[in-house]
């Protein structure tokens, strides 16, 4: 699932592409991808002729804020991609696209989903909360909500939980998931395993700085594309930080720390990442 460094660049380049733009027509492939709407033509007719004035992310939630006062809602799930388009026969239509929107200026914008657990809807900004409830119940924003260390060592110390559990839950921290939960475990020299409460100020110091400078450099490098290639961003290229992953899926290898074998352990049901010798 796309995590805070690939939502964060899709908003980014969706905020030089499509703010501005107005919505000439909607096609929906399939009622699948905005099941929140009772039919195809009430999902339409909230977007066509709406100009999008403004591009939000909340956690891994993508808001299009619309002239009309409404948002328009885009979560990619598992595997939900966005891409910018020019259609026409030298742009043919990707396989699994479900919705797209063709702007009045020209170009238009897909949203594709081959495992369609992702979804895009329309509602009032004062519903948004009720049709999505994790939003009213977000964690701090690692990117955009800067705190001091003292006061994320007080949110630490407060939640007595395993850190990589602490921090792929968004009630605490947001938009954080598996890949980037395990690298900045990583950088901070911290286990997954590892109470909250007994980090040492140092620790905490480490642990806060791991998490911001993991999550920017990921946003610079355009985020992470794994095996699949699944993740692209809205021109279709994958990201490139994971040529940078430091443990995740690299099980077998050396750290790049200390040349220890890089070990896979199951967290939650899931396989996460670590140096058994330099994380403590």
């Amino acid at each position: 699932m796309p995590e805070l460094p690939e939502v964060e660049t899709l908003k980014r380049d969706l905020d030089k592409e499509v703010v501005g733009r107005r919505i000439k027509s909607v096609q929906v492939n399939g009622m699948r991808s905005i099941r929140r709407h009772p039919d195809e033509a009430d999902f339409i007719a909230k977007l066509e002729g709406n100009k999008i004035a403004a591009v939000e992310r909340r956690g891994k939630y993508l808001l299009l804020r619309l002239e009309s006062g409404d948002v328009l809602v885009i979560h990619l799930g598992m595997s939900g991609q966005l891409l910018r388009g020019k259609g026409g026969v030298r742009d043919p239509e990707p396989k699994h696209t479900h919705v797209v929107f063709t702007f009045t200026q020209g170009g238009l914008l897909r949203f594709v989903d081959p495992r369609t657990f992702g979804e895009t809807f329309v509602t009032a900004p004062g519903d948004l909360e009720n049709q999505v409830p994790e939003l009213a119940h977000l964690g701090f924003d690692p990117v955009d909500d800067m705190m001091s260390w003292v006061k994320f060592g007080d949110l630490l110390t407060a939640r007595k939980t395993k850190l990589k559990t602490l921090l792929m839950d968004q009630k605490f921290v947001a938009g954080i998931g598996n890949i980037y939960s395990d690298e900045i475990l990583w950088a901070a020299g911290l286990r997954y395993d590892r109470s909250s409460e007994t980090l040492s100020s140092q620790e905490v110091r480490r642990l806060y700085r791991a998490m911001v400078e993991t999550l920017q450099d990921a946003i610079k490098h355009r985020g992470s594309s794994l095996a699949d290639e699944q993740y692209r961003d809205l021109f279709g290229a994958v990201g490139e930080y994971q040529k940078e992953h430091k443990v995740y899926d690299r099980a077998g290898q050396a750290c790049r720390r200390c040349r220890s074998t890089v070990a896979k352990v199951k967290v939650n049901g899931r396989g996460s990442f670590l140096c058994e010798q330099c994380q403590v």
